[in-house]
C-alpha cells in the first residue's frame, strides 16, 4: 500500500495544490482572486436564470409604453416628440384612476424640468413690460394662469392618487456633484445603522423632478440598476445611499405605496455571524413581504422570461381611450418607454437590449411573488465546504483509478453538483456559487488525465527531448512510436556524412555590416538546414560558424543513406542558386559551397565530456569526409563524393575526378563529382564527360601531350573549368619533374 501511495504522491501532493488554490480564492485569502471564475460565476448565473424563469406573461402588470406610435406627429395620430405637454400627462392620470380604474402608477420618466409649453412665462413677460398699463390684460391672464401652469395642473392631479416619481442618481463626487430637483424622504438614515456594518451604493449627484410634483406624489424612488463588469444589469441597489441618507427605487416604492405605505424595517443575520465580518443587513420587510438583499444591499432582478413578459400598450391608446376597460382595471401601471430614441435600452441576462421599464416590472413582480433569489453573504462558507470536501474527494480517489473509472466518477460529481445547485436554484430561490467547484473538479480531473499520459509518454518525450533538434518531426514521430529501440549510446554503424562549407566567407563577412552579417549567415544556414533535415531526412550534427555537418543512418536506420545524402547536397547547390540571386538583388556579396560527403563505418552516438556532450559522429569515415569538402576548391567542384558512397547509389551521373591520399591517410581512395540524376543531365555535358574519362584515362598512362590537348579541348568546352585547370597545372609539373616508376597516378594531399 505504501509502494502505491509513493507512486502516486506527486500526483495526490499536485491535486491538493489545486484545491488550497480555490480555496484560497473563495476566502480571497491575501487579494487572491481568479477573474476567469467571476466571468464564468456571472455566465452559469444567466444560464440558471434563462433555464428556470416561467416565461408567461404577468396579468398584474402593465407597461404603458412611450413607443414609436406615440411620438408619432398629431396628424398621424401620435402626441408628438417627447416631452410632452404636463396637461396631457395630468389627461393620462385623470383616465387611467377616474376610467380605467388603475391600482397604482409608476413613472420611469423623471420631470426636472419646468414645463413652459403653454406659454405662460411669455404672457408674464408681457404683463411685465409691454402690456404692464393694461388692467384688463392683469385680470384676463390672472383667469388663464390656473389652467396654464402645467405642473402646477399634473401635481393637482396627483394629489391623494396612489402615484409614484421616479429619479436617478448620478455617479459624482459629491462636492461637485450635480443636484436637481427635490429627493423624497430617505426610508433610512445613518442613525438607523449606528453599530451595523452596512454596505451599500453611494451616490455623489442626482436628477429628481420639480418640488410641486415631488410633494404632490404619494412616493418616489430610484430607477438605478447595478451595471456588473460585463456590462449586465442582473441587479437592483434596494438602498441608495446619499449623504448619509438611504433611499428606496421606484419597484420597492411603488410595492409599498400599494401595500399602504408600511414601514421598511432592515433585518440582520445571525449576531455570530456578524461578529464574523458579515454584512449587518439580509433583508428587508416591507409588510408581510421579505426582500432578500446581498451585500451592497442589491436584490437580484427576477426576470420573468425576455422582452415582453409584460402587457404593453401604447400610452396614446390610453390618452384617447382606446383600450378595454379591462385590460387596466386594478392593474399596477409602470409609464415607460422602448423607443430606441429616449436611450433606456439596457444590456440584462434574457436580452441584449432589454427595456429598462420593465426591470422594474420584474422586481414588483418579484417581491409580490416573494421569488427574489437570495445570495446572502453564508454561501460563502457553503462554497468553502464544499470546494473542501468535493476537492479532497477527487485529490486522494483520482490518482489510483483507471481513465474510464475517473471519467465515470467525474461526470457523476459534475451531473450531482450541476442538478443540485439548480434545484435549489429554482426551488429554494437560493443562489450557490458554482463556476469554482465546476472548475476545481475539471482541473483535477484534468490534471490527473493528463499527468497519467505524461508519465505513460515518458519515452516518447525523451525521444522529442534528445533528438527533436536533430532530425526531421516525421522521424521522431517513427521513434516515438518504439521508443526503447533507440537511445544516444555510442555504437558503431554505416552511415553517410556531409560537410559544407563557404568558400572565402571571411571576405564576406568583412563586407557587411554586423546586423547584414547577422541576417546573412542566418538565412544560408536554414536554408540549407531545411533541405538537410526537412527534404531529406537527415541528422543536424552541428554548425561550426558557416559550416555544417550532417550525417544519415542514425538515429533512425536509413536503407538509402548514401542516397539521401548525396539529393541533399544536390538540393543544396540548387537552394544556393536562389539565395544568390536574393542576397544579389540586397546589394549583398554572392557565396559558393563546397560539399564532401562519405559513406562508411562510423561511431555514432552521445558523445563528449562531463561539461558538454553532443550526438555525433566519429571515426575515418568521417574524417574523410571533412576532407573531401576542403579540397572541393582545389578542383574547382561543388560537391565531391569518396568511392564508399559512390559504391551505395545508383541512378546518378557521376565522373571520376581523382584517385587521392589525403593527410592522415595511407590508402588512396578514388573520388567523384555528382552532377544530377540520370535523366537530367543534358547531352552536352554527357559529352564533356565522355572526353573528361579520355584524358583522365591518358593522364593516368602518362601521355602528357594527349592528356593535354584534351584538356585543352575540355577547357574551351565550358566557362567552369577549374578542374581542368587542375590537371592542365599538374601535367606541366609533372613535366618537369616526371614521376618513378612506381607512380600509380594517385594525387596526395599535404594538407588538410
Amino acid at each position: 500500500m505504501l509502494a502505491v501511495i509513493k507512486k502516486h504522491l506527486a500526483r495526490i501532493i499536485i491535486g491538493l495544490v489545486v484545491v488550497l488554490v480555490f480555496l484560497v480564492h473563495v476566502v480571497r485569502l491575501w487579494g487572491l482572486e481568479l477573474p476567469l471564475i467571476g466571468n464564468l460565476e456571472a455566465i452559469i448565473y444567466d444560464t440558471r436564470l434563462r433555464l428556470t424563469m416561467p416565461r408567461t406573461v404577468d396579468p398584474r402588470i402593465v407597461i404603458l409604453d412611450i413607443d414609436e406610435k406615440s411620438l408619432a406627429e398629431k396628424e398621424k395620430g401620435g402626441e408628438g416628440r417627447w416631452p410632452w405637454p404636463r396637461d396631457r400627462l395630468a389627461l393620462l392620470l385623470d383616465v387611467l384612476f377616474d376610467k380605467y380604474g388603475v391600482a397604482i402608477a409608476g413613472f420611469d420618466v423623471v420631470f426636472a424640468e419646468r414645463d413652459e409649453s403653454s406659454g405662460i412665462r411669455v404672457l408674464e413677460r408681457l404683463s411685465e413690460r409691454e402690456l404692464r398699463e393694461v388692467p384688463q390684460y392683469h385680470s384676463v391672464l390672472k383667469q388663464l394662469k390656473p389652467f396654464l401652469e402645467y405642473d402646477d395642473i399634473l401635481a393637482r392631479k396627483m394629489k391623494g392618487r396612489p402615484v409614484v416619481m421616479g429619479y436617478i442618481f448620478l455617479e459624482e463626487d459629491s462636492a461637485t456633484a450635480r443636484k436637481k430637483g427635490m429627493l423624497p424622504a430617505p426610508i433610512f438614515t445613518s442613525k438607523s445603522f449606528v453599530g451595523r456594518t452596512i454596505r451599500t451604493t453611494s451616490w455623489g449627484g442626482y436628477t429628481a423632478n420639480l418640488g410641486v410634483l415631488q410633494k404632490a406624489a404619494a412616493s418616489a424612488g430610484h430607477f438605478n440598476s447595478w451595471t456588473d463588469d460585463d456590462g449586465i444589469v442582473r441587479r437592483v441597489p434596494m438602498l441608495a445611499e446619499h449623504n448619509g441618507a438611504f433611499f428606496e427605487p421606484l419597484s420597492l416604492a411603488m410595492v409599498r405605496v400599494l401595500l399602504g405605505s408600511p414601514e421598511v424595517k432592515a433585518l440582520s443575520p445571525d449576531t455570530a455571524l456578524s461578529r464574523r465580518g458579515y454584512p449587518d443587513l439580509e433583508w428587508l420587510n416591507v409588510g408581510s413581504l421579505r426582500i432578500p438583499v446581498d451585500d451592497t444591499a442589491s436584490a437580484l432582478v427576477p426576470y420573468r422570461g425576455h422582452k415582453g413578459s409584460f402587457k404593453y400598450i401604447s400610452i396614446v391608446d390610453v390618452l384617447n381611450e382606446r383600450v378595454d376597460a379591462a385590460e387596466l382595471k386594478g392593474k399596477i401601471v409602470l409609464v415607460g418607454t422602448t423607443a430606441p430614441g429616449l436611450l433606456d435600452l439596457r444590456a440584462t441576462p434574457v436580452g441584449s437590449v432589454y427595456p429598462g421599464v420593465e426591470v422594474h416590472a420584474n422586481m414588483i413582480a418579484g417581491m409580490l411573488d416573494g421569488n427574489i433569489k437570495q445570495r446572502p453573504p453564508y454561501v460563502l462558507g457553503a462554497e468553502f465546504t464544499l470546494l473542501l470536501v468535493s476537492g479532497l474527494a477527487m485529490a486522494l480517489l483520482l490518482p489510483f483509478l483507471g481513465p474510464l473509472v475517473s471519467t465515470l466518477i467525474t461526470v457523476v460529481a459534475l451531473l450531482l453538483v450541476l442538478v443540485t445547485n439548480v434545484a435549489v436554484f429554482h426551488y429554494g430561490h437560493l443562489v450557490l456559487p458554482l463556476a469554482a467547484g465546476l472548475v476545481m473538479i475539471l482541473a483535477l480531473f484534468t490534471l490527473n488525465m493528463a499527468y497519467g499520459f505524461f508519465i505513460e509518454a515518458r519515452g516518447m518525450r525523451q525521444i522529442t527531448g534528445l533528438f527533436g533538434q536533430y532530425v526531421p518531426p516525421e522521424l521522431v514521430d517513427k521513434m516515438a512510436a518504439n521508443p526503447e529501440q533507440f537511445n544516444m549510446a555510442p555504437r558503431a554503424e554505416e552511415l553517410s556524412v556531409l560537410f559544407s562549407d563557404v568558400r572565402g566567407f571571411t571576405t564576406i563577412s568583412e563586407s557587411l555590416t554586423p546586423e547584414d552579417l547577422a541576417v546573412y549567415i542566418n538565412e544560408y544556414l536554414t536554408t540549407m538546414s531545411l533541405a538537410i533535415r526537412e527534404r531529406h531526412r537527415g541528422t543536424l550534427d552541428k554548425y561550426i560558424g558557416d559550416a555544417i555537418m550532417a550525417f544519415w543512418g542514425a538515429p533512425v536506420a536509413d536503407a538509402e543513406h548514401a542516397k539521401n545524402a548525396v539529393l541533399a547536397a544536390l538540393d543544396m547547390q540548387s537552394e544556393a542558386k536562389a539565395l544568390n540571386e536574393k542576397f544579389k538583388a540586397k546589394g549583398w556579396p554572392t557565396f559558393k559551397i563546397g560539399i564532401g560527403v562519405n559513406s562508411g563505418t562510423m561511431r555514432v552516438g552521445d558523445m563528449g565530456s562531463k561539461i558538454r556532450k553532443a550526438y555525433t559522429v566519429m571515426g575515418d569515415a568521417v574524417n574523410l569526409g571533412s576532407r573531401l569538402e576542403g579540397i572541393t576548391k582545389q578542383y574547382g567542384a561543388d560537391i565531391i563524393i569518396g568511392e564508399g558512397t559512390k559504391s551505395r547509389i545508383s541512378g546518378f551521373v557521376c565522373r571520376e575526378v581523382d584517385r587521392v591520399r589525403v593527410k592522415g591517410k595511407d590508402e588512396p581512395v578514388a573520388i567523384y563529382q555528382p552532377l544530377g540524376l540520370e535523366g537530367a543531365v543534358d547531352r552536352a555535358k554527357l559529352d564533356e564527360i565522355k572526353i573528361w574519362n579520355q584524358a583522365l584515362r591518358l593522364y593516368r598512362a602518362r601521355d602528357w601531350d594527349m592528356a593535354e590537348l584534351q584538356l585543352l579541348n575540355l577547357r574551351k568546352m565550358t566557362a567552369d573549368g577549374g578542374l581542368y585547370d587542375e590537371f592542365l597545372e599538374r601535367i606541366g609539373r609533372l613535366r618537369a619533374n616526371p614521376p618513378g616508376a612506381d607512380w600509380d597516378g594517385v594525387w596526395k594531399f599535404e594538407t588538410k
